[in-house]
């Protein structure tokens, strides 16, 4: 079954910015690799029953320890529900060979309006595989609405 993993932080932009930064493939690039990692993505269809595939690969060799291979983890993520400007859930399943990180790990990125230009954005990890280390993954969760944040307040400077 799994553990159940959360984490929330308000960020200055507007829920239909935070929602869009969640669907658009060069956000999501950049900003879901928790600090220590990059991504890339190598397919891409933001609809409901569509999905991606990201390779995230630890920067520094000698700290990862990647469920793929020795410095990488491999996700599919299928897109389950996506409401607008309110929520996304995610279905995400690592490649490993450890059944300790097998199972499908249920992401939901819940969008809540904090007056007119600030969004709280939550993300619940139900059935999270008993192999990820807990404060390692809340530490990557914390990491990834930090990238959100900055991404999506960035945005909001330019455009």
């Amino acid at each position: 079954m799994g553990r159940t993993d959360r984490a929330g932080r308000v960020v200055a932009a507007p829920r239909a910015t935070v929602y869009g930064a969640l669907l658009d493939r060069e956000a999501v690039e950049a900003w879901l690799p928790p600090d220590g990692m990059r991504g890339r993505i190598e397919r891409w269809d933001p609809r409901p029953g569509g999905g991606f595939r990201m390779t995230l690969t630890y920067l520094d060799p000698a700290a990862g320890r990647g469920k793929t291979s020795a410095v990488e983890d491999v996700v599919d993520v299928a897109f389950a529900e996506l409401v607008p400007s309110e929520r996304v859930v995610q279905r995400a399943v690592f490649k490993a060979d450890d059944p300790a990180y097998a199972g499908t790990m249920t992401m939901t990125w819940q969008l809540t309006a904090v007056g007119e230009d600030r969004t709280e954005v939550t993300v619940t990890a139900t059935g999270v595989p008993p192999g990820i280390d807990p404060a390692a993954h809340e530490a990557g969760l914390v990491s990834s609405l930090a990238n959100l944040a900055s991404y999506v307040e960035d945005v909001g400077r330019r455009g």
